[in-house]
């Protein structure tokens, strides 16, 4: 009787576990391919991202050669007993120089986001970096009709940052927020402790920005700002990924925007 409840039960549920067994092996083998095709493309995108930095750099030199030449082009035609045509040939000159300046800050600001970040970190006072940076900004800032205003805690702001891309990094916040008070304004900069975090906030009193803006300020080369390259923001992020923090924009239109960094603070609390 046994061996007839076997055959049945082989009858009865054979059927069964063999279309399992097919439906696993399809379900395995689409994986096995979608895995490999991501892997293609990941390859690809490595590649490319080899090829498109390297194609910069050859773009950069040439350029370089050519504003040199600009220069000194610029020099022998600038000459008070120059003549009308020269003055007109003067002009163009002039108007070269500056695209080819505008071209050589694209491919810079290009392979800051494209290549490759390698952190040089060492364990730092936030406060102090923060202090360099406005020292810096401050007189560009000024010039341009905003005034710079900082607030940092009294107690230390330990971290162990890259001391130079994370400079980059608030540089292209406060940057920004000038760029946004083209009529003037304020500019605030913050720095205190959030939990286990270092908080850095860039505030501005500009016009704000709009739901649509928001969505895409991150997202390489969008940029509301005439001559822009769009690669500020989303390179900013970069830099603050790589310290495994966070970046984050609160805004209302009419009333300013305020970016957010957030970063590990270093277990120890003292330098």
């Amino acid at each position: 009787m046994i061996w007839l409840a076997l055959v049945a039960g082989g009858l009865l549920f054979g059927p069964l576990w063999l279309w399992i067994a097919k439906r696993w092996m399809r379900r395995t083998i689409e994986r096995t391919r979608q895995i490999a095709a991501s892997a293609r493309r990941q390859e690809h995108l490595v590649e490319l991202g080899a090829l498109t930095g390297g194609l910069a750099h050859e773009i950069k030199n040439p350029l370089s050669t050519i504003k040199v030449n600009l220069r000194l082009l610029t020099e022998d035609l600038d000459a008070p007993s120059a003549s009308e045509q020269q003055k007109r040939w003067l002009r163009r000159l002039v108007s070269v120089d500056a695209e080819v300046s505008r071209l050589q800050e694209t491919l810079d600001d290009f392979l800051r986001y494209a290549g490759r970040l390698e952190l040089n970190r060492r364990v730092v006072d936030v406060r102090d970096v923060l202090t360099e940076l406005v020292d810096f900004f401050a007189p560009q800032a000024h010039a341009g009709g905003v005034r710079v205003r900082t607030y940092a805690s009294d107690e230390p702001l330990v971290a162990e940052i890259d001391v130079d891309l994370f400079k980059q990094a608030l540089l292209n916040l406060m940057i920004n927020a000038q760029q946004a008070m083209s009529e003037g304004g304020d500019l605030i900069c913050r720095a205190g402790r959030a939990g286990r975090m270092v908080q850095i906030e860039v505030i501005d009193t500009g016009p704000g920005m709009d739901e649509d803006t928001v969505a895409s300020i991150f997202r390489a080369y969008f940029t509301t700002k005439r001559g822009g390259t769009g690669l500020g923001l989303p390179t900013a992020r970069r830099i603050v990924k790589a310290h495994e923090g966070q970046i984050k924009v609160d805004t209302t239109p009419g009333k300013g925007t305020r970016f957010v960094i957030k970063i590990p603070r270093h277990e120890n609390s003292r330098l």
